[in-house]
């Protein structure tokens, strides 16, 4: 998978110390993946689910939420919002466009 864009990544990190260790691990992982559908996704992140227009993931442990908008034909992960647990459950982003 291709992972747009990092520099959300990088900037959330920069917020979150504590955060940057797992946020690699999951780049490292995802950007090595052939996911063709959920699925495929939820055999690697059991957790990973879809909400809205989006496929969210648990970020270490679930403190933070990782928000994406996954094309499966074109292997392309679009990094939408990293939010802490508190901002995720206001839920302002859940029907945001796909880009």
């Amino acid at each position: 998978m291709r992972i747009i864009s990092c520099k959300i990544l990088r900037e959330f990190c920069q917020k979150h110390a504590d955060s940057c260790d797992a946020l690699y691990n999951w780049y490292r992982i995802a950007s090595k993946a052939d996911w063709r559908n959920l699925n495929d996704a939820q055999k690697t992140y059991k957790t990973a689910e879809a909400v809205g227009n989006f496929t969210v993931f648990n970020i270490k442990g679930n403190r933070y939420r990782l928000i994406v908008d996954i094309v499966y034909n074109y292997q392309r992960i679009y990094i939408k919002y990293i939010l802490t647990h508190a901002d995720y459950d206001k839920r302002t982003w859940k029907n945001a466009p796909y880009f």
